[in-house]
């Protein structure tokens, strides 16, 4: 069993006496102790977001003080422990406390000496784990900016929504068209999260006949049918302690459903032709192409289950919403299929630019990157529903003059957003405008140079 995030101080000593001491002075300075007689076992129950520190006597049967220190130092080489020694182990514990230990007492000690080591290992324990925290936020951020490429006012609000829901543990429902990237978002969620170590099972509801659906998702015992042979683990239970992410969720059958809706409701799963009850340590993700409200209304989905499922909805916005972020996410899938080919890297023209930002894009963003994959292997830049001189670079009318260089020029900045530099001046630099001119564009397109990743949002 793992030790309590509210255990601050795990006390190891062989000695009772002392240790019943020991814990009595710590719990009287009002700190939450958890006694050992011994060491052994220790490292597999701490985990690395631990906020405690640790105390132990050098001299032990079985493991020792020193060895405890080496396998904590394995595990998390920042988490405090102090070391508590007889007269004639001091060169040992000086040997520790080059090997890592945060400090060492030797015995006989006054309590005052043990609570001031205590109290200042926890402050520096907690400063090192707002500083992960810190790292973490801003490598989850470079994440989702990696795979969520856009910096339109849309993806800026969902790469926002993605990250306030990952550290959660509601389940998601995501709403978007086909080739939006939802199991993208899925897998955000998911890698995110703190399940990231669990595994992450996606299965595509529309994709299974309705005769094996239910022995899919929820498993089955021998017998339990004609062709059931052996026990089968579904996919439920195989994601268990981590996440499930269940795609096209509105082609599910009405009795399906049901079961659904006790999984979710009760976090317990049951075999086709079984008994027991499982329990599961499990979130879901759902998503789907339709709306679900219309669809209960109209019978077709269960009104209970959509409200179940409607308590973190998450629009991924199609990408016709989008329209500055498709040159960058042409150019980076682009970019990704040209070093996949070991070709060389081509530089959008003027008129395919003008055509990309035209199109309509009804694929979403898998047909983009399909169109970016022929570019980059040097056929014809050629969409669906567009006419063919468009193809050829030929700008097709679409709104006044006026209105499509305000278009033009906001897609150049919002691409050039995406590459990096060091600061503002670097990006006026590279579009050949002065900065007071870029700091006006920026304002009137509602962009920004902060929200584009870049490390240093301060002028030069």
């Amino acid at each position: 069993m793992s030790i309590d995030n509210q255990i601050q101080v795990v006390l190891i000593d062989d000695d009772p006496h002392l240790r019943q001491a020991l814990c009595q002075t710590l719990d009287l300075a009002g700190l939450k102790v958890l006694t050992l007689g011994e060491a052994q076992g220790l490292t597999e129950r701490l985990s690395r977001d631990w906020s405690g520190v640790v105390v132990s006597d050098i001299r032990m049967p079985g493991m020792d003080g020193l060895e405890l220190l080496a396998e904590l130092q394995g595990q998390d080489p920042e988490l405090p422990v102090l070391l508590i020694t007889g007269h004639g182990d001091v060169p040992l514990a000086v040997q520790a406390m080059r090997a890592g230990a945060y400090d060492f007492l030797e015995k006989p000690f006054a309590s005052d000496a043990l609570l001031d080591s205590v109290r200042r290992a926890l402050a520096l324990r907690r400063l090192v784990l707002d500083n992960r925290s810190l790292r973490l936020a801003l490598s989850d951020r470079q994440q989702l900016s990696t795979r969520l490429v856009g910096q339109s006012a849309p993806m800026l609000r969902l790469r926002e929504q993605i990250g306030a829901l990952a550290a959660t543990k509601a389940d998601v429902l995501i709403l978007g068209e086909t080739g939006a990237g939802k199991e993208v978002v899925a897998r955000a969620l998911h890698d995110l999260s703190n399940r990231r170590s669990g595994p992450f099972v996606a299965i595509n509801a529309g994709a299974l006949a309705e005769s094996v659906v239910e022995s899919e998702l929820f498993g089955h015992e021998p017998g339990a049918f004609t062709g059931a042979q052996k026990r089968r683990i579904g996919k439920f239970e195989f994601a268990n302690g981590g996440t499930l992410f269940l795609d096209e969720i509105e082609s599910m059958s009405l009795d399906v459903q049901v079961k659904l809706l006790r999984l979710l409701q009760e976090r317990v799963v049951e075999r086709l032709g079984g008994n027991q009850l499982i329990p599961l340590d499990i979130r879901i993700i759902a998503a789907t192409k339709e709306d679900l409200r219309q669809s209960a209304d109209q019978g077709r989905f269960r009104a209970d289950l959509y409200y179940r499922l409607n308590v973190a909805p998450l629009r991924i916005p199609p990408l016709r919403e989008r329209g500055e972020d498709a040159l960058m996410l042409f150019q980076h899938f682009a970019d990704e299929a040209s070093t996949r080919h070991g070709l060389p890297l081509h530089e959008l023209q003027p008129g395919q630019r003008a055509l990309l930002l035209r199109h309509n894009w009804p694929g979403n963003v898998r047909e983009l990157q399909n169109a970016a994959e022929r570019f980059a292997l040097g056929l014809e830049l050629a969409l669906d529903n567009m006419p063919n001189d468009s193809a050829a670079g030929t700008p097709v009318t679409s709104g006044g003059l006026s209105e499509q260089v305000e278009h033009f020029e906001k897609s150049l900045i919002g691409a050039e957003l995406g590459r990096p530099h060091s600061s503002l001046r670097s990006l006026a630099e590279a579009l050949g405008v002065p900065r007071k001119t870029l700091h006006d564009k920026l304002r009137k397109h509602g962009l920004n140079f902060s929200d584009s990743g870049n490390q240093n949002a301060e002028d030069e």
